[in-house]
Order: C-alpha cells, then sequence, then structure tokens
C-alpha cells in the first residue's frame, strides 16, 4: 500500500472515521479515487465500508435508503447527500447486467474484485493510504484502460462496461488494453440487452469528451452497430465529389471534432449527414450527388433520438439543425432576415456553427469562399440584433387584435394577414413601425 496523500473533502473524512472509530473499515472508492490522482475534481464522492447497512444507520443522524438492497444508504452532512455502500459480491448475472442476487462481504479485495476497470477499482483513506490490488495506478500512469480481473467475466456482468470502456478512454485520453478490446468485440453483440436510457448516457459522456472520435474505434469493435447502425452505414459510403476528401462516416468524425463540446452541437454533427447513403446517385463523369439528403437525415435523426429515448427538448433541436445543416445563401440582408425566420432565431447561431463545422471537415475545395460567406452571414447576423430588426411575429408592430381593430374579419384571415406583414417587413425593415402596416393593409 502506498502512503499517498489525497484531498478528501471534510465531509469525507468524517464519514470514514465515523465509521472506523466504531470498528469499521471506510474507504473512498472508484471514480473519485481515479480523479483525485488524475488532479480532476470529482463530481461526487463514493464510500465503502464494512459495515452493514442498518449498521451505518445507525451511525448518522439523517440518513436516505437509496439502494438499500443493493447495500448502497445516503448519509447526509449539511447540504450535501454521500453514498455509503457496504462491501458486496455481486451473484450471477442472468441477463448481461443485473446480478441476481448481492452477497455483503467483510473483505474489500472481495468488493474491489466486481468493478469493472483498474482505474475504477482503487480505495484510499488516510489510515492505509491507497488500496491498489489490480495495479490500477500503474495503468493511470500508462494511459491504459483494463478490465478487473478477465474481461469476458466482467463485460459478461454488464454489458454496458463495453460502451463505458471506450467512453473512459475518449474522456480520458486513454488506450485500450489487448485483452479488454478483444473482449469488447467479443461481447459487442450482448449490448442488445441493455436499456436506451443507459446507452444514452454513455454515448453523451463520449460525444462530448475532447475525443468523440473514438467512436470509430466503437465502430471498429462492432459496437455501434448494435445501438448506431446508421453509423456503420456511413462508414461504408464513399464520397466521390470534390467538395470531399472522407468517406461520410469520418467527415462525420471531423465535424463533431470540429464544433465546440455541446450537446445538441454534436449530435447534429454526428446525425446531419445520416440520410447520405440512401440518397447517394453517381453522375455520368463519377461524381456523387446526395440530392435532398438533409431532409432524410432529419427523419433518421428523429428516428435515433426517439430510439435511443432523448428528450423532447434536445430532439426539437438537434432534428431542426440536422435539416438546416446545408441551408446556403448568398449573404445578404434579406437572405439572413428569412433564414433567422425560417430556422428560428434561438437556433440561428447554433446554425452558424453547425454550417462552419461541416466545411471545415470538407476537402479544401472552394473552402475560401465558403468560409468568407459564412463570415459574411456572421457579420450581417450581429448587425439584424443590433437594429433589433424583425424576424418573427413577436417583434412585429402589429399583432392579431390591431388587425382585427383595423376591420380584418376574425378567423384564418387575421394569420394570413400577418404571415404577410411579416414578408414585407423582413424585405424591407423600414416597414415594421404600427402606422406603416396599417396603412399598407389598407391599400
Amino acid at each position: 500500500m502506498d502512503h499517498f496523500k489525497l484531498q478528501l473533502p471534510e465531509n469525507v473524512k468524517k464519514i470514514i472515521t465515523t465509521l472506523q472509530m466504531h470498528g469499521y473499515e471506510a474507504y473512498a472508492v472508484g471514480g473519485c479515487v481515479r480523479d483525485s490522482l488524475l488532479d480532476r475534481v470529482p463530481g461526487d464522492w463514493d464510500i465503502t465500508t464494512s459495515a452493514m447497512p442498518e449498521e451505518t444507520k445507525a451511525l448518522f443522524e439523517r440518513t436516505f435508503d437509496t439502494g438499500i438492497e443493493h447495500g448502497t444508504v445516503t448519509v447526509l452532512l449539511g447540504k450535501e447527500g454521500y453514498e455509503v455502500t457496504t462491501y458486496r459480491i455481486d451473484g450471477k448475472y442472468e441477463d448481461s447486467r443485473h446480478p441476481k442476487e448481492v452477497t455483503f462481504t467483510r473483505n474489500l479485495k472481495d468488493d474491489l474484485l466486481r468493478r469493472d476497470f483498474t482505474i475504477n477499482a482503487m480505495a484510499y483513506n488516510d489510515k492505509d493510504g491507497l488500496v491498489d490490488i489490480f495495479g490500477g495506478l500503474e495503468d493511470l500512469d500508462k494511459k491504459c484502460i483494463r478490465c478487473v480481473g478477465n474481461a469476458m467475466e466482467r463485460f459478461g456482468e454488464d454489458a454496458l462496461r463495453i460502451l463505458r470502456g471506450v467512453r473512459f478512454a475518449a474522456q480520458l485520453g486513454f488506450d485500450i488494453s489487448k485483452d479488454t478490446m478483444e473482449g469488447m468485440r467479443e461481447l459487442a453483440p450482448t449490448l442488445k440487452n441493455i436499456s436506451a436510457e443507459r446507452i444514452q448516457v454513455e454515448l453523451v459522456k463520449m460525444l462530448v469528451s475532447n475525443r468523440p472520435d473514438m467512436l470509430k474505434l466503437a465502430w471498429e469493435l462492432g459496437i455501434t452497430k448494435i445501438f448506431l447502425p446508421e453509423f456503420d452505414t456511413m462508414m461504408e459510403t464513399a464520397q466521390e465529389t470534390p467538395h470531399h476528401m472522407y468517406n461520410v462516416g469520418d467527415h462525420t468524425l471531423h465535424a463533431m471534432l470540429h464544433i465546440r463540446p455541446d450537446k445538441v452541437l454534436r449530435l447534429t454533427m454526428l446525425l446531419h449527414d445520416t440520410g447520405k447513403p440512401a440518397l447517394k446517385t453517381m453522375g455520368e463523369d463519377g461524381v456523387a450527388h446526395f440530392k435532398k439528403h438533409a431532409l432524410e437525415s432529419e427523419k433518421i435523426a428523429k428516428t435515433v433520438l426517439k430510439h435511443l429515448k432523448f428528450d423532447n427538448d434536445t430532439l426539437r433541436k438537434v432534428t431542426r439543425l440536422v435539416k438546416y445543416h446545408d441551408y446556403r445563401m448568398p449573404a445578404t440582408k434579406k437572405n439572413v432576415r428569412r433564414a433567422m425566420n425560417i430556422i428560428g432565431e434561438d437556433l440561428f447561431p447554433y446554425y452558424m456553427e453547425v454550417r462552419r463545422a461541416d466545411v471545415l471537415a470538407q476537402s479544401m475545395y472552394e473552402r475560401e469562399e465558403k468560409i468568407h460567406n459564412l463570415d459574411d452571414i456572421e457579420k450581417i447576423y450581429n448587425e439584424i440584433i443590433e437594429l433589433g430588426q424583425c424576424v418573427s411575429l413577436k417583434n412585429l408592430a402589429v399583432n392579431g387584435s390591431d388587425l382585427l381593430n383595423a376591420g380584418v374579419a376574425p378567423g384564418k384571415e387575421v394569420g394570413e394577414k400577418l404571415k404577410e406583414l411579416l414578408e414585407l417587413v423582413i424585405e424591407d425593415p423600414q416597414m415594421n413601425t404600427k402606422e406603416k402596416l396599417l396603412t399598407y393593409l389598407k391599400r
């Protein structure tokens, strides 16, 4: 055991010492130990102990039964909750995700043995220092993701670990050890037993990491085939056009790398060209065309996001951005106002980021012109915002009741007239005064 000094938060120390004072063992364990050793700030602190759940509860004033059947009690100190879990051994796994039964143990080693990767299987307290039975510290130094013990067994216990391994590699910039990778390839098909919600969480973490392109490794290992077969299809689709130097899949990976790590933006780049494979045609001249692929991509994006149980807000934003990712225009004020109206003011800045990332993942062909066009659109967009020009009904100088007062018949006609006036104002912002619009109506 190494005597590393890790900075434990006061409350974590308090919980550990309280347990120790009553004759139990207690350690900080897992991700918080890993992150501390990497000089990252842990998101939360998990504590593991030889005390049984009831014994833990007896020692603290405020506790919650969060997962007591799995041995987890949440201890409340101040406003913070800390999960304290009894050492346990998982029973047989029946369905590559749930242990049939959980057996509590008084032995730390047994508990560490059931964890996924060596870097997540270290424990620490101030008394004993770092407890590292499986070489997690060495793997941290070597930047290596390796299963605790036998990879096939670990992935057999919970197939989600296959995706988690790739996600950790992406987040930490680590490699995956050979035997762990073999286990992943072998058991990838068992990911079909894992709920869409759990897969979604891991996928998003990978996409918003610094290496979203690790998705390519997931593809090579046969992992994407199970929950994102659309990506496999893109990896098999070449783009014979001067605008591109990569196949659709590789272009997608580069596009994700060229956009900031925002969930909506990364998902948009992941899905923006999903419609290309189905719509590919070859011209006489040997050049590929993907006419109307954005609409097809929008459809596929909707299906994928629903299948992976994404929330409606994410679904709305991503599908809309996918639909308009290829919306191109000469940089004129009228065009930009119209585009803001069509795409939506809230999403227009996102649309600009998407267009840039798309261009940067293409070939150098006409790149300067494309970027120049986007710079001009951006300038105009900023002017429109500064001048507060109207691009949607909510900023139109008249509303429905103004039209009714002006004698427009109630019903459908009101909406149609408002649309007509908005068109007018998008063409000529000077027209956006109540007086001018009502005068126009009378004409």
